[in-house]
Parts: structure tokens; sequence; C-alpha cells
């Protein structure tokens, strides 16, 4: 209304100069004397002046409605429309009218917010970028360190736990969420542990130190640890310059358990080896020094001495040979031929060598040999190895009077063969360990010379070159059945067929 009124005010200021204008020239003429004339033309005047006040009132009433009706518009517009609605509204406005200037002030600010707006969407998609990225990056941390077999643990530099994975939970027996404590000290009870980080994040040369340490699990077993702590640093602006600052020490804990047993069961063979080499290496040493002395007085004293040498030596000899056997059998480089065997045959051939050491013993030695014929894929010289020392070892410890039988039957898809003696046995703590290497029965060590890798070197030969099966049953003074296992191969027929 008030717009209106001053719309008013600006048309009558308008028309009133030409009024005032014709006034004064008709009060200089002769028409002045005429006061009906005068004033019909005042009249006329005042007519035409109300007529431009509301043809400008009219137009200016239009350009309002206008700027209404866009405005209103503007209101239910989208951002992508609106700047494009204010540019037509100013155009049909057209210059020279109040709200064409305005509608232009308004378009240019709203340009600049959309810019703004646009830049600042832009910034908030590319935030939301790095926010979703940093998530995933947590989430795929997390979860690498939750299937982590290592434990992890990490500190700050108040010496508090702020990470362990569960490795390192089931480790030490704690819950870092569920517990209130947050000192290394209180939650892992390994002092040693503790000194190694606290030693690491002090250290201002080398920021990564390595210890084994030995720790027991929840269970109360006893596991080697190689522990590797390294401080973590990170930037820091300190007097205007940028510099690392420690942040703590994270420690990642592999178990060695099986690398200790390792050390330490090649230090016991080490230790087996050079006392098994002394023994034959002593007694060799000794005859050839009582040679040399002269105290072989006669030719029966000197095949004595002889003997005993090539005897110790011959024994010498066999423990090379079967060090070499397994080294070659574990490393994977022994060569092997296999080729369709008769087992019985084998058999009968281990049987006939070691039947002069049974008879010189007092032992009888029984075949029970199956009258099929029982066919193998195997490498005949291993498998006549491992016979043999399986005979060999019954006649060891089998006392004089008593028998050793060796037996072979077929199993379904197998070929068994068997060597039964009737000497000391074993007991059940030395049946788990008599295929160790090196490992005698010490209550019976006195009874027969040995190197403690005739069986180990047979269950090598039956089970990682022929994928069979050694097993042992004994009960002590009663004797013990060492039973071999073979898959078959091929038909079996009566040994009679077959030989014709």
């Amino acid at each position: 209304m008030n717009q209106l009124r001053l719309n008013i005010l600006l048309a009558t200021a308008a028309v009133a100069p030409s009024a005032a204008l014709i006034m004064a020239w008709l009060s200089d003429n002769w028409i002045a004397t005429h006061w009906l004339l005068r004033a019909s033309i005042v009249t006329i005047a005042l007519v035409l002046a109300g007529i431009c006040a509301t043809l400008i009132m009219a137009r200016l009433a239009r350009s309002q409605m206008v700027a209404q009706k866009y405005l209103r518009r503007l209101g239910n517009l989208g951002d992508a429309d609106v700047v494009l609605d204010l540019d037509r509204c100013a155009a049909e406005l057209g210059p020279g009218n109040p709200w064409e200037s305005l509608f232009r002030q308004l378009q240019n600010r709203l340009v600049t917010l959309k810019e703004r707006a646009q830049a600042a969407e832009i910034r908030r998609a590319a935030v939301e970028v790095r926010a979703r990225r940093s998530s995933t990056e947590h989430l795929r941390t997390a979860a690498i360190l939750a299937n982590l077999a290592e434990p992890v643990l990490a500190v700050d530099e108040d010496k508090e736990l702020v990470l362990a994975n569960p490795s390192a939970e089931a480790l030490f027996n704690f819950r870092l969420e569920e517990t209130e404590k947050r000192a290394l000290a209180e939650l892992v009870c390994c002092e040693e542990l503790v000194k190694l980080l606290d030693e690491t994040q002090g250290r201002k040369a080398a920021r990564e130190k390595s210890r084994e340490i030995e720790l027991a699990d929840a269970e109360g077993r006893r596991h080697w640890y190689s522990v590797t702590a390294r401080a973590m640093e990170a930037a820091a602006e300190a007097g205007g310059e940028v510099a690392t600052v420690p942040r703590g020490t994270v420690a990642v804990l592999r178990d060695i358990s099986s690398q200790k047993q390792i050390q330490k069961r090649n230090a016991e063979f080490v230790a087996a080896v050079s006392h098994e080499m002394k023994t034959p290496l002593a007694g060799i040493k000794a005859y050839v020094e009582l040679l040399a002395d002269g105290d072989a007085e006669n030719e029966t004293s000197r095949d004595e001495f002889l003997g005993v040498i090539n005897s110790q030596a011959d024994r010498l000899q066999r423990l090379i040979d079967n060090m070499l056997n397994l080294a070659r059998i574990e490393a994977g480089v022994v060569k092997v031929s296999k080729q369709s065997q008769s087992l019985n045959e084998v058999l009968e051939e281990a049987c006939n060598v070691i039947q002069h050491a049974a008879a010189s013993k007092g032992l009888e030695l029984v075949r029970d040999l199956s009258p099929l014929y029982l066919r193998v894929l195997a490498d005949r010289d291993m498998l006549l190895q491992c016979a043999i020392n399986l005979l060999s070892n019954a006649v060891k410890y089998t006392p004089a009077g008593r028998q050793v039988t060796l037996r072979s039957r077929s199993l379904g898809s197998e070929v068994v063969f068997e060597v039964e003696d009737q000497g000391v046995g074993l007991s059940p703590e030395d049946q788990q360990r008599v295929f160790e290497k090196f490992y005698r029965v010490k209550k019976d060590q006195n009874m027969a010379a040995g190197t403690g890798l005739g069986l180990p070197l047979a269950k090598h030969i039956v089970e990682d070159i022929h994928g069979g099966q050694l097993t042992v049953e004994s009960q002590l003074d009663v004797g013990s059945t060492f039973c071999v296992r073979l898959p078959a191969a091929g038909q079996m027929h009566l040994a009679a067929t077959s030989a014709h």
C-alpha cells in the first residue's frame, strides 16, 4: 500500500509541471478574460494529468505483479532453475524498471551462493569418500590383525595397552575390551616382555629390538617366541619445524617352538653321532696301536686284532651308510627305482642274510610266508634293507633258545609282513620313541651293539618311500611284533601257479 501511494505522488509530480505551464500561458493572453474557458482548460489539464498518473500507476502495478509472480515461482523452483528464471524475469521487466536491478542483484547473489554450494558439495563428497576409505582400511586392518596367528601388542607412550589382537588376548588370557586395566605390566605377566617394550621406546638410535622369550599359554604349556618390538613414531610440529616424536611401541610375537625343538633334536643328533662314531674309532685306534707296538706276538693274535679292526670299521661304515640313507630320504633326493616285486622273494632273501646270525646265537628263524603271490610296487634294495633291519633287531634282543618268526599275508588292498620275536619287549614309553633316531632302550643297551638308526631307517623306507605303515606292538618280557603294511600291486595268484 505504501508503494502505491508512492507511485501516485510520483505521477502527480510528473504531471504538475505541465499544468502549471498551461496556467501561466493562459494568464498572459487574451483568453484569460474568459474565466469559463480558463476553467475548462484547467479541467482538461487535470484530466490529462490523471490519465498519465493512472498509466504510470498501472505500469508500476504491472511490474510489481510480475515481480511478485516470479518471487512466488522462485520459492517453488529447484536449485538448477533459480538462476535461469531470475535472468528471464529481469529481461521481462526491462531496463529502467526499479525491480530489474533488484532481480539482477538477487541473481548475482544466488549465482555466488550456488557456486559456493557446489564447491562445498564437492568438498563434502571428497571428505565422505576419504571417510569411507578410511573406514574400509580400518576394518581391513582390524580383520588382518584378528586373523593373524602371531600375537600382536601395542602400547602408547604412557606404557598403556592400546591394541591386542585375539591371538595375544588368548596367549595372555585377557579381553582388552572387557578390562578396565590398561597398564601393560598388569595385563601381561612377563617381566622380560615388558622390559623389552620399555627399552625399545627409550632407545634413541635403533628403534627396533628382537629377543627370544619363553612364555606359558593359558593351559600352562611352554612356548618359545621370537619377539620383535618396534617404536611407533608420528610427525609433530615444534618451533616451526616438523619432527618425529615417539607414540608408543608395537610388538609381534612369532612362535618358534618347533624351530627350538628342531635345534634341540639336531644338537642331540650331533651328540649321538659323535658318541656312536667314537666307539668304533676308539676300538680301531687301540688295536692299531697294539699292532704298531708289536703286541701281536704271533699270527693268531695279529689275525684277532685285524678282525676286531675290521669289525669296528664295518660298524662305522654301517653307521655312515645309515646316516646317509636317512639324510637322502628326509631331503627327498634318494634315487628310487620301483618295480613290481614278489614280497615273499624279498623276505626269503632277507631271511638268508640273517640266518647265520640267528643260528650263531641259538635262535630258530621261522618262515611263515603266504602261499599267495604277494605283488608290491617297491624298490627292491630298500625293501630288502627294511626287512633285514627288522630281522636283525629281533635277533639282537631275543635270548638264546627262543625263536623269531617272519610271516606275510594279504589283507584286502594291502600286503602285510610281520617280524615277531620272543625277546625282552618294550615298555609303552619305549614303543613311542623306538623309531626316533639314535634312540636305544637303556635297559637293553648291554644286550647288543647298535647305532639306533636301523628302525628309523626302516620306518622312512616303509612310510616315506613306499606309502605304507610300520607299527609295533610289544609286551615286556614277552616279545615284540613289528608290522609292515604296503599297498598291493595288481592281482594275487597262488605261488605255485605263478611259478609255472
